[in-house]
Order: structure tokens, then C-alpha cells, then sequence
């Protein structure tokens, strides 16, 4: 027999997005149980976000040697000590942890069950020896890395983003199945830490981004050693630890020492039981726009259960929604249109809105497009980082998009993702006044960039000055 609870709310999942919900429900006085049967802080934490930023930054600092030359300082070749760079991988995750721990949420008065939660009724769950009734349920069981159905693949020695960090040496030869964000990552990292590195796409890598930008990177990598192999699916797979073989589907072989599976992610809801909770699901969690199950009315899901994009920023936000409408019983509806992206390449790429694609299949010949290259932007030349352009898709004057590639293009969209989120014309941009010099700044020039022609190159305006300045005593 299981020891009944009764909540007010039982999160299922702790990561981003489920411990963001738990810790803002309890602190405002609703009783909160949290269910977790794997590690407290979920995929970001523990296999994605985190130790992937560590790996690059280490990367990054190896390349610094080798590029030393163009700033006027000897280059040389770094001595890498992977497994001292892994255990720098390890040392973030260890330092963020604690704010995810079981001990810090029961602090504030959640009640932490270390289990894997499954529904038994459209009303209750069971984990940990417990049969737990909730008002509301929040799925936020993230996602797990899908394994693409390979002849062989089941019999060959593999890595995905969940072991690719327990490695303590080296690859020699890394072979990177799928060539988004992930794939091209952790190609690139490998890549200046040493390993030769093969990238495989069936399709385009970074086939989500504007090709444009996209291409700027995909040269980098090119340049840096990195052999991408784009429009070439895997047939099979064959092998054992440190010899793998690729087949192509034209024939071609390839041979690495490590196979690292980037192929997208799948929702991870196999463990709930969710036809037992009448939850209806299709890829993820069936939702309506305000995160609610369509099918089970105490049943909410935020992040990648809710089926959509997959970010840790996402996720957070998807908990501010579901908060308003189970605390306050408010109305509350989750957007996309704002919700900006980034690859951690270098140089980064980042998006929010509509890519200049994506805005012609919506609006046709109405949009505007604005370019500024990285190489107008004093700073990114004073520090030699010119690879990169912003580029701006507006609708009768307003922002509908924003791509970036370049250095810190990840920090560079946030203005552009604030001005989306609360509708700011481009006036915003051009009355703030931004330290010289910054890449920041980039952002006034590309938004003044519609102006200028309204003001410098129309008649109307030079009469008017010619006028004002005759009139002056």
C-alpha cells in the first residue's frame, strides 16, 4: 500500500522549468510536493547548458593560443589536458548546483520525492512509495536525446550529450551524427581541444538558421579543421570502443575512434504513464495556449513537455505562465513569437522572431531588410572579431526578426528580444545612448540605419533646415 499525500500542486520533473515552478508556488503559500527520479537540476545542469558552455570555454582559450599570431604574439600550439578540462566541466556543475539541490528546495518547503513519478489515475501520481492527489499537476519532464533508427547503431559503443561529459580522454577521431546546434558545439570545442572532428548531416547543418548566418559559421568550422559531410544520411553503423565505422548512404566509409549521437531530442514522458492520467500527448504534452492539458484540466506542462521549442529560457517563462493561471486563477496565454535562440559557436548565432525566410513566407515582398556587418563595428574591429552581421527583417517599419552571427551574438539579441516581447518601435533603440566602444552598439546603428535615409536623403528636410537657419538672427 502507498502512503497518500494531498498537495496543491505536484511538479513532476526538476529541471529548469519544474523548479522554477516549485520554488514560486511555495514562497507565494501553496503547498508543493516536487518529484525527481533523476538529478536534481535536470538536463541543463547536468548535460546540456552548463557543462557545454564550460567545455566551449575552455575550447575557446586553446584557439586563443593557436590565433595568437594576428594580435602580434607568438602562437603556439596549446597542451591540452582533457581530463583536467572535463574536471573544469565538473567543477561548474558543482559550484551551480546547489541552488537546484533537494536540500534548498525543502529549505523553502517543498516536499522533494527522489522518484520517477507515473500517473494512476487522472488525479493522482505514485513515486517513492507515495500515491500523491494534487489540485494541479505540472509536467516538466524535459527531454532525453533521440537515437535515430541506424542499422547496427544498437551494437556499436555511442555517446550523446548525457555521457559525452564523462569522458576523461581524449578523442582521437570524433564522429558527430547531425549537425544542429549540439552537433556543431561540440565539433567545434572538440576540435580546437585536439580531436579530429567529422560532422554528418542528412540535410543542411544548422538547417533552423538563416543560411545566410548559418554560413558564417559553417566556414569557421571549415576553417578550424572541422569535415562537415551535409546532405549525406548514415546507412549503418559498425564497431567497438575506440574503432567505429560509418557507412554513408553512397557508399562512403568513415572511421572514428568516438561516435557522438546529436540527432534532436525526444519528450521524456515514457515513465509517466500519461494515457493512465487521460493526458493526451503528440510528441509532447497536447496543450492549449495557456500550457494547459487539453484532455486532463489539472494537468499543465511547461518546457519541452509542452511539445515545443526546446530552451532552459523557455522553460522559465512557460513556469511564469502556468503560475498565473494556478496561483491567481488568471487568464494567461504562452507566446513563441518572442523567445529568442543561440549556438555557442564561434562566432555565436542567435535569433529572435521571424528569420528573413521565414518573414517572406508570411509577408511577401513587405518586408525591409537591414544589414549592419560586424566589420562597421569599432570594437569588433579594434579586437580583430569582424566575421559576423546583424541583420534586421522589419513589417511596415517594425521589428518582425533578428539574426545575429558574430562575437557575443548571444548577448547581442537581447535588446532585440526585449523590444519583440513589449512591441518597441525602433525608436527605443535609437534614443538610448550606449557606451563607446561596445558591440552593443551595433544595435543603434542598424535600427538608425532606418532613419537615416528618411532624414539625410529627403528634400522635404534639407528645405526645412535651409528655412530654420535663414530665420535664425
Amino acid at each position: 500500500m502507498s502512503d497518500a499525500i494531498k498537495t496543491d500542486i505536484c511538479v513532476i520533473g526538476a529541471g529548469a522549468g519544474g523548479l522554477s515552478v516549485a520554488a514560486g508556488a511555495v514562497q507565494m503559500g501553496a503547498r508543493v510536493v516536487l518529484v525527481e527520479g533523476g538529478r536534481m537540476g535536470g538536463d541543463c545542469l547536468n548535460h546540456g547548458c552548463v557543462p557545454s558552455k564550460a567545455l566551449i570555454a575552455a575550447a575557446h582559450r586553446a584557439q586563443a593560443l593557436r590565433d595568437a599570431a594576428r594580435y602580434g604574439i607568438g602562437a603556439v600550439e596549446p597542451q591540452v589536458d582533457y581530463a583536467a578540462v572535463m574536471e573544469h566541466v565538473q567543477r561548474a556543475i558543482r559550484t551551480i548546483a546547489p541552488m537546484d539541490s533537494q536540500e534548498r528546495f525543502e529549505g523553502l518547503g517543498v516536499r522533494v520525492i527522489r522518484d520517477w513519478a507515473r500517473f494512476v489515475s487522472p488525479h493522482e501520481v505514485e513515486a517513492g512509495g507515495f500515491r500523491i492527489a494534487a489540485r494541479r499537476f505540472v509536467i516538466a519532464t524535459g527531454s532525453r536525446p533521440a537515437i535515430p533508427p541506424i542499422g547496427g547503431l544498437d551494437d556499436v559503443p555511442y555517446l550523446t550529450n548525457e555521457t559525452l561529459f564523462d569522458l576523461r580522454e581524449r578523442p582521437g577521431h570524433l564522429i558527430v551524427l547531425g549537425g544542429g546546434p549540439i552537433g556543431a558545439e561540440m565539433a567545434q570545442a572538440h576540435r580546437r581541444l585536439g580531436s579530429r572532428v567529422t560532422v554528418i548531416e542528412a540535410a543542411r547543418a544548422l538547417g533552423r538558421e538563416d543560411p545566410e548566418l548559418a554560413a558564417v559559421v559553417l566556414a569557421r568550422l571549415r576553417d578550424e579543421g572541422v569535415e562537415l559531410c551535409e546532405g549525406r544520411a548514415v546507412r549503418r553503423v559498425a564497431g567497438q570502443a575506440g574503432a567505429v565505422t560509418v557507412e554513408l548512404n553512397d557508399g562512403a566509409r568513415l572511421s572514428g575512434t568516438h561516435l557522438l549521437v546529436a540527432a534532436g531530442r525526444r519528450v521524456a514522458l515514457d515513465r509517466l504513464a500519461p494515457q493512465a492520467g487521460n493526458i493526451a500527448c503528440d510528441g509532447g504534452v497536447t496543450v492549449g495556449p495557456g500550457l494547459r492539458s487539453v484532455s486532463n484540466r489539472r494537468v499543465y506542462a511547461v518546457g519541452d513537455a509542452a511539445g515545443g521549442a526546446q530552451f532552459t529560457h523557455l522553460a522559465g517563462y512557460h513556469a511564469g505562465v502556468v503560475l498565473r493561471a494556478i496561483l491567481f486563477g488568471l487568464p494567461a496565454r504562452a507566446r513563441a513569437d518572442h523567445i529568442p535562440r543561440a549556438t555557442y559557436t564561434d562566432p555565436e548565432l542567435a535569433q529572435v522572431g521571424q528569420t528573413e525566410g521565414e518573414a517572406r513566407l508570411s509577408h511577401g515582398d513587405g518586408i525591409q531588410v537591414l544589414r549592419l556587418p560586424f566589420a562597421e563595428n569599432d570594437r569588433a574591429v579594434a579586437e580583430g572579431e569582424t566575421r559576423g552581421i546583424v541583420k534586421l527583417i522589419l513589417l511596415k517599419g517594425r521589428p518582425v526578426g533578428v539574426s545575429i552571427v558574430g562575437a557575443g551574438a548571444g548577448d547581442l539579441i537581447a535588446p532585440w528580444a526585449v523590444a519583440l516581447a513589449n512591441g518597441h518601435g525602433l525608436k527605443t533603440l535609437t534614443d538610448a545612448v550606449l557606451p563607446y566602444p561596445t558591440r552593443s552598439e551595433s544595435a543603434r546603428r542598424v535600427a538608425g540605419a532606418y532613419f537615416s535615409p528618411k532624414l539625410f536623403a529627403n528634400p522635404w528636410v534639407k528645405r526645412a533646415v535651409g528655412l530654420v537657419q535663414k530665420a535664425l538672427p
